[in-house]
């Protein structure tokens, strides 16, 4: 058998949208089949937005307007904030962070959204969490703004110790669960 050479059409270790091994889609009607691929490009183009986003506040490059992504990259350098930053407890526990910074005893954390689902606060909250786990601060005793840019609009959050505590004990008790399970394996 002399196989099609399909490099140039496919990278290596890539997958279809419609793929032997996402198989759900055989249940799909037309208009599933469409939905799906259009979340598939609006989450592409999310990647796509966040690495422009990156470069921005990387290179301290303003953008015209008021719209989500210039409010974001302009409010992130403005506040000099760090784009892409993770945030590690231990490897069952971490996440990236859009935009963080802490100064002043004022942890500022911002994330921009793409998508046309409304966002929710506990990601956020989660990255706070982890930032004070790992920098060894106590919630108490810091300034918390968090902020969502979505849809043209900027929601603006100001947790305290009750809303974070809670969250790092849960991150340290479910972390020792999982790694007292992984030594029974």
């Amino acid at each position: 058998m002399i196989w099609n050479d399909h490099f140039r059409d496919v990278r290596e270790g890539a997958h279809a949208p419609f793929s032997p091994s996402k198989y759900a889609w055989l249940n799909y009607d037309d208009e599933k089949a469409i939905n799906f691929y259009k979340a598939l490009l609006a989450t592409q183009r999310g990647t796509e937005l966040h690495d422009l986003a990156r470069r921005c506040i990387k290179n301290k490059v303003q953008l015209k307007g008021r719209n989500t992504l210039a409010q974001y990259v302009n409010d992130a350098i403005a506040f000099r904030m760090r784009p892409e930053q993770v945030l590690y407890y231990s490897e069952n526990f971490f996440g990236t962070a859009d935009a963080i910074s802490f100064k002043k005893d004022v942890l500022r954390i911002h994330d921009l959204k793409t998508g046309a689902t409304p966002a929710k606060v506990e990601q956020l909250l989660i990255y706070d969490a982890l930032f004070c786990l790992e920098y060894k601060q106590k919630p108490g005793k810091i300034q918390h703004e968090l902020r969502i840019y979505q849809n043209d609009d900027v929601l603006i959050g100001t947790p305290n110790e009750d809303d974070i505590e809670p969250i790092m004990e849960k991150i340290v008790r479910f972390n020792k669960i999982i790694e007292d399970y992984k030594k029974e394996l």
